[in-house]
């Protein structure tokens, strides 16, 4: 059997390259999946949601496998699998679900009642199931015939690789975000985040129709990405409030939509703002309209040691929900049902409806062993999208 390089959390800001042995096709509870494949990575790429693990913000138990957005070759098939063949490229949602609880009936493949034993919700290479995550040579996904998305054609699918590698989390997610924010032909849309995520959703914004897409952040590289790819910016570090920056792009004080691609990590508005989770949520309500469409799909969590205050730690957050309770706020947050949206996103891609993805997210291809390092450019901000390719199936 070929050995199994894997990107591993040893603790707040370390992680490493680990030598593990190749997967076997068993769950995290030691019983057989025979419903199972394994892969071999082809792309698996560093997430924000990483980040939140990686500075020790998101628990997660020592040695833990990272990785979650997955794609990959098919190498190995339980007995069990009838669709999914040996040599199939295929898409891994980062949720991990069965596809016969009445949640995952029901599309809501986020909240999957059986792959956790502690809660309704299972994810790759998070604290959520055990299930390890896929930055490494080879990974087992259970309940293939139900979770993996093939791409109808390999060379048509590795000539886009670089946007279809996205479909595993941040793309579905942004759009999803999108779409229970009701964004919709013509909408004005603030979205919250100049990340990976943040970015993918003015793209999704841009795909749905929207009229005026607006970002915000105060990474000035980010920024200048976002507005070199053709989108409206503002500077949420800038003393000038952010109702003004939006009259002064929009002609007017709200938009029609918001969307969080931020979550728990967030600062306040101003040069000298600090931390507060709450920030992203509030400043939202405080610019769209009334009725108040909101997508949330930024992380939020119970357990960070790191926050500032006892409330925060717990998850407990100060909304400025009296003040905007009258809008008729409709929001939604929480993971993303992957597998509602990831075929026809594909589609999407693989059909040039959406070409101007990659301006926007800009991709990076790193070997595995380049990883760490990856890592640490990323927590400090770097407007790059790092996107693992263990075997060399990518780069050139």
């Amino acid at each position: 059997m070929p050995g199994n390089r894997a990107v591993a959390y040893v603790g707040p800001k370390k992680v490493e390259i680990q030598n593990l042995d190749f997967p076997k096709l068993v769950d995290p509870r030691g019983k057989p999946c025979e419903h199972g494949v394994i892969l071999k990575l082809v792309t698996t790429n560093i997430c924000g949601s990483d980040q939140h693990i990686y500075r020790g913000r998101f628990p997660a138990p020592e040695g833990m496998i990272l990785g979650h957005e997955n794609t990959g070759e098919v190498v190995e098939v339980g007995r069990d699998v009838e669709f999914i063949k040996v040599g199939d490229l295929v898409s891994v949602p980062f949720n991990v679900a069965c596809g016969r609880c009445r949640n995952c009936r029901e599309q809501h493949t986020e909240v999957c009642e059986t792959t956790n034993p502690e809660m309704a919700c299972g994810a790759y290479g998070f604290n959520l199931g055990g299930w390890q995550g896929g930055q490494a040579d080879y990974m087992m996904v259970p309940y293939a015939d139900f979770q993996l998305l093939k791409f109808p054609d390999r060379d048509h699918a590795m000539a886009k690789i670089r946007d279809l590698t996205l479909l595993s989390d941040i793309l579905p997610t942004a759009y999803h975000g999108c779409v229970v924010a009701k964004v919709t032909t013509g909408s004005s849309v603030y979205i919250a985040g100049a990340g990976p995520v943040g970015r993918c959703a003015a793209a999704s914004a841009r795909l749905l129709g929207a009229s005026c897409i607006i970002v915000g952040d105060s990474n000035k590289e980010r920024l200048a990405l976002v507005k070199k790819a053709g989108y409206e910016v503002v500077d949420i570090s800038d003393k000038v409030p952010l109702p003004d920056q939006i009259e002064a792009i929009f002609g007017k004080r709200a938009v029609d939509c918001g969307v969080d691609c931020v979550g728990f990590e967030a600062h306040g508005y101003g040069p000298s703002a600090g931390e507060d989770p709450a920030a992203v949520i509030n400043g939202l309500l405080e610019v769209v309209r009334a009725p108040a469409g909101l997508g949330l799909p930024g992380v939020y969590t119970a357990g960070d040691p790191q926050a500032e205050t006892e409330d925060h730690k717990r998850g407990r957050y100060g909304l400025d929900w009296g003040k905007h309770w009258a809008k008729s706020p409709s929001l939604t947050t929480g993971q993303c049902p992957v597998m509602k949206y990831n075929r026809g996103l594909m589609q999407a891609i693989l059909w040039g409806r959406m070409d101007y993805l990659g301006e926007v997210v800009n991709t990076e291809i790193i070997p595995l062993e380049k990883a760490v390092e990856a890592y640490h450019i990323f927590d400090e901000g770097s407007p790059k999208k790092f996107v693992i390719d263990p075997h060399g199936s990518v780069r050139k």
